[in-house]
């Protein structure tokens, strides 16, 4: 390490053209062990003027005293930031990003392929051609549920939301959302969307999907109670953030035929799953892979690696989490 090169330690390994563009301005140190502990990390930060952060390490006070006071910027690998105590961060004067816009397309078509998958029954059909159980071409072999006329319930309007209602669309299905605000008029225009209530939406919908942020507000968003609500012929998906959903009433739900399936790409306690969800046939999982494809984990790792190089050369960061 060089004495007049800035330090960034990278909690995880992450594309190369990422660290390329760090190593132009600092000297790089990047976690290539998938074990390491977090008493390693704590010692691995000692010292770095940037963190660029994976969402499986907990940026949180403890981590931001152990980096020291020359720590300037905190910028995360993923749009969400859950994992990121902001308000320590800025008590500490550190700036904290994140990776908007880059993952969009992927995680909507992750969430478009649940959406097939959960209510075609896709999984379990697979799984019985895989086991080598005998099958035939049946009328009544591996039935799902169509989705053309039904409605498309999403619950977080923004950028991920409206890829998601555009593919559904064109799929024949209608749209309504539940958001904090109203969407833009051009958009809700161009899909023919209609603001509800949460309870309207989950009351209403075929398929209910969640695209909202993670905090206080919405955890266990789902929960029991959300789950009643919900049509005993509808569908859950999830590509948002696990803590979104009571994992364990979710279960309950579906064992009951509280509600017919769902499709599930985070989980509450990753890579932990709620006990009995892995034994039941009527829920799709899926391994956190929303962004994962090769060309937007490399634009996510890219944008967070300028965001850690513009505050470090004395620039405002360009997507900072406010």
């Amino acid at each position: 390490m060089s004495a007049d090169r800035p330090k960034v330690v990278i909690t995880g390994r992450v594309p190369q053209p990422a660290v390329d563009v760090l190593t132009e301005h600092a000297d790089v140190w990047m976690n290539t062990d998938d074990q390491m502990s977090r008493a390693e990390l704590l010692t691995a930060v000692a010292g770095a003027d940037a963190i660029l952060s994976l969402l499986t390490a907990s940026v949180d006070a403890e981590l931001l005293h152990a980096a020291g006071p020359q720590l300037r910027v905190v910028s995360n690998v993923a749009v969400g930031y859950n994992n990121i105590d902001v308000p320590a961060c800025k008590a500490a004067g550190v700036i904290a990003t994140n990776t908007p816009g880059v993952l969009t397309d992927a995680t909507a078509d992750i969430a478009m392929a649940l959406v097939l998958m959960a209510t075609r029954g896709l999984g379990a059909s697979e799984r019985a051609v895989r086991s080598g159980t005998p099958w035939k071409w049946g009328m009544f072999e591996f039935l799902g549920a169509g989705i053309q006329g039904s409605r498309l319930g999403i619950i977080g309007m923004g950028q991920i939301g409206v890829a998601l209602a555009r593919r559904a669309k064109a799929h024949g299905m209608t749209i309504a959302y539940a958001n904090r605000s109203d969407a833009d008029s051009n958009i809700v225009a161009e899909l023919g969307a209609v603001r509800v209530s949460i309870d309207e939406l989950l009351r209403t919908s075929d398929v209910v999907s969640l695209h909202c942020p993670y905090g206080p507000q919405t955890h266990h968003l789902i929960d029991a109670d959300a789950l009643a609500n919900m049509k005993p012929t509808a569908f859950l998906i999830n590509t948002a953030r696990g803590p979104v959903v009571d994992e364990a009433a979710l279960v309950t739900a579906l064992k009951s035929g509280r509600i017919a399936g769902a499709g599930l790409d985070v989980y509450e306690r990753e890579p932990e799953l709620a006990a009995g969800l892995i034994d039941l046939e009527n829920v799709v999982l899926l391994p956190h892979v929303g962004s994962a494809t090769i060309e937007t984990r490399t634009a996510m790792a890219t944008l967070a690696a300028r965001n850690a190089v513009a505050v470090l050369n004395g620039q405002p960061a360009i997507t900072p989490i406010t």
